[in-house]
């Protein structure tokens, strides 16, 4: 937690750097409200501040409607504390007590469900279910202020089965009930089925280097870009949609149009755009590490970001397929065994999911024989085994740590890989020599900058 001094000169600056990082509550008001409020700012003896949204919940105050503490950018207050904590919090954030128990979250966090009530407690200061149902209503108060979908589909987007629950909870959270919380907004757009929301980020953000990473592997049909946009389809479970975020840097976010066929997955899919745009890191801390690290106080490129793959299992093919190949040459492959899906459309391409690939035709893929072994071997894997165990992952003929490395990287972000082993990063290494310990727990980090130094 920053101290008083650092928060009260961030808000009174309203820099967009500490968005998020921070909450300041108006103790006359009952409010609180994001860093960069344009509001008046109060008096200092008139506030307190947070480190969470939550926080400041639990403490009694409403959240602004005019800075919207539901759009600020995920705070890393907790983040370093504990690591099955953060990745509960993300479970949540995506639905997981939505649709299952707090008993099913616990397993799957290999935890019982005591310790982690008892994790919520000391750490957040809210149990995992206050925690998750204010994560769903600040979803839902985002869907209403940004978008004119009805109320009923936006109860059902955040995880309420229940149209009566969701206004109980709702008004219990923000003293307003949803109807009564859109009279007071303008309401967004939402043409068609797309839906449109804004995505923040503290800068800086290095969107000329996220451009460029993507360009360079793009797949036509299953990605686009532009000047100021990056889009792409993708499939979950048994929906599929697509996304196209625009870039508006002197707002410091992304619009992010949506279009999804089931509603219902919108959670997971905020989330998983917002980490494959890495929009919620504290890249100040993250760049103080790289320094130390390169010995370079002033950095080549700043704002650097890690560009996600949708998901860990597109991930692990595109890494197999770029086994000692070029970028342009594991490209090619890439976009060979997409154009093969069968669930494409005239319109989009699908990447392929684990139980489609071995019915493809990987013989006309033009690569050796053991690296499409490799391929069917990982696929059948991942059909019914979740793709974290690293240790099992290495047991397959044909990954080695390199592959493992490179899908944590970029299909978990992982912020703390280190592809030493990575024939770019061994090139980078002759001039520009480092220590990459002391870039921990942000070495993922330091081989983007690496990389970066060969172009």
């Amino acid at each position: 937690m920053m101290t008083s001094t650092q928060c009260q000169q961030a808000r009174l600056a309203r820099d967009h750097r500490y968005d998020g990082l921070f909450f300041t509550a108006v103790k006359t008001t009952g409010i609180y409200c994001r860093s960069i409020c344009p509001a008046p700012a109060p008096h200092e003896k008139n506030v307190e501040y947070f480190d969470s949204a939550f926080a400041a919940a639990k403490a009694g105050y409403r959240p602004c409607l005019r800075c919207r503490p539901d759009s600020a950018p995920g705070s890393p207050a907790w983040q370093g504390k504990s690591t099955t904590l953060t990745r509960a919090m993300k479970l949540i954030d995506q639905g997981a007590l939505a649709d299952g128990t707090l008993t099913d979250l616990a397993n799957r966090l290999g935890i019982t469900d005591r310790y982690l009530r008892r994790l919520f407690s000391d750490e957040v200061g809210l149990s995992p279910k206050a925690y998750g149902l204010y994560s769903q209503c600040l979803l839902a108060k985002k869907l209403l202020h940004e978008t004119r979908l009805p109320i009923t589909d936006i109860a059902l987007a955040c995880g309420f089965n229940s149209i009566r629950r969701f206004n109980d909870c709702f008004k219990k959270q923000f003293s307003l009930s949803p109807s009564q919380l859109r009279k007071q907004t303008a309401g967004g757009v939402t043409q068609g089925k797309a839906i449109t929301i804004s995505l923040s980020y503290r800068p800086p953000y290095s969107w000329e280097y996220i451009h460029r990473f993507f360009a360079a592997r793009l797949i036509e049909g299953l990605e686009w870009i532009g000047d100021d946009f990056y889009g792409r389809t993708f499939s979950h479970e048994h929906s599929s949609g697509w996304f196209t975020a625009y870039h508006l840097p002197e707002k410091s976010q992304f619009k992010v149009e949506i279009q999804l066929s089931d509603l219902s997955m919108l959670p997971k899919v905020i989330a998983n755009i917002r980490r494959c745009l890495d929009l919620d890191v504290n890249i100040q801390l993250i760049e103080h590490g790289i320094a130390q690290a390169t010995g370079h106080q002033q950095l080549a490129i700043e704002g650097l970001r890690l560009p996600g793959i949708w998901s860990p299992f597109e991930a692990g093919i595109r890494a197999i397929l770029g086994q000692q190949v070029s970028v342009t040459a594991a490209k090619n492959l890439v976009s060979k065994l997409v154009a093969m899906n069968p669930e494409n459309t005239d319109h989009h391409l699908y990447f392929p999911q684990p139980s489609q690939v071995n019915q493809l035709d990987l013989d006309s893929l033009g690569m050796p024989q053991r690296r499409r072994e490799t391929i069917r071997l990982f696929s059948d894997y991942a059909v019914d085994q979740p793709l974290g165990d690293s240790k099992a992952l290495l047991a397959l003929s044909g990954i080695g740590p390199w592959t493992v490395n490179y899908m944590r990287m970029r299909g978990f972000s992982d912020p703390d890989i280190f592809l030493d082993g990575d024939l770019g990063v061994k090139k980078a290494l002759v001039n520009t020599p480092c220590d990459a310990d002391l870039a921990a727990p942000w070495r993922s980090y330091l081989t983007l900058y690496l990389w970066n130094t060969l172009s």
